[in-house]
């Protein structure tokens, strides 16, 4: 019973937090590590139990999208061109290197979400830039979220910033909410079709993460996103560690 509560709750909190700041895999596929699941079974189930979170987010997100139908399409196609590939690339990584490789993966996610915010900002003062560029970056973009996932959310605001045009980081998240859907819609396809996917703790986890996308996005406007990410910064840096110590301890 303890298991099952951990991982519904792990999922609520990482739907909420990936419509607000992102890092919601920082929750999820460590609570199923440490609940028993395989690494790359783990990395299945995560990505399918937080996909119909990324539904939720993105709708709640709607009201800003309107005038970003033009520039969404071709990120759409080479989102969901880099989630599969990501995940095809995951699925061919034997299981005893994937899990001596997941460490450096949420090592990379959490220096990421350290230092994206100032990395976003300077991309912000470069001006605008060609939307051929800013598609030449989501792909690698697509490629990791496919693979693991964890810190796209900054990786993808990051890029977007490239697109300039007086774009706030309401409109900002809208767009990276809409973006990180396609690129989990194609990865959670792959994961399906691999039969990694526990599915009762999927299903489980997707209702909650669903909830807890809705609710981050209908309310993020009264979140300070500031503190909501030097939380997922600390939470980042601790997963770094356990995982670091439970491979090569």
């Amino acid at each position: 019973m303890l298991t099952w509560g951990l991982l519904v709750a792990a999922a609520f909190l990482a739907g909420g937090l990936n419509s607000i700041a992102g890092g919601g895999t920082f929750l999820t596929f460590p609570a199923l590590v440490f609940t028993g699941t395989a690494p790359l079974a783990a990395n299945a189930t995560s990505t399918v139990a937080l996909w119909p979170g990324s539904v939720a987010s993105a709708w709640g997100y709607r009201s800003v999208m309107n005038e970003e139908r033009g520039a969404l399409t071709p990120l759409i196609l080479v989102s969901l061109a880099g989630g599969l590939l990501g995940a095809l690339l995951a699925l061919a990584t034997p299981s005893a290197a994937f899990q001596a490789i997941v460490p450096f993966l949420v090592l990379f996610a959490a220096v990421l979400f350290t230092v994206g915010d100032r990395l976003r900002a300077w991309l912000s003062s470069l001006g605008q830039t060609p939307r051929w560029l800013v598609l030449l970056v989501q792909l690698p973009i697509g490629l990791y979220g496919g693979y693991l996932g964890g810190g796209i959310g900054l990786l993808m605001l990051a890029a977007l910033s490239l697109l300039g045009g007086g774009r706030d980081l309401h409109r900002l998240n809208g767009v990276k909410s809409v973006l990180g859907l396609a690129i989990n819609l194609t990865a959670t396809l792959v994961f399906v079709g691999s039969g990694l996917v526990e599915w009762p703790k999927a299903l489980a986890m997707a209702a909650a993460s669903t909830l807890g996308g809705y609710v981050g996005a209908r309310f993020a406007l009264r979140f300070d996103a500031r503190v909501v990410k030097r939380f997922v910064v600390v939470l980042g840096w601790v997963m770094t560690i356990a995982f670091f110590v439970k491979t090569f301890g």
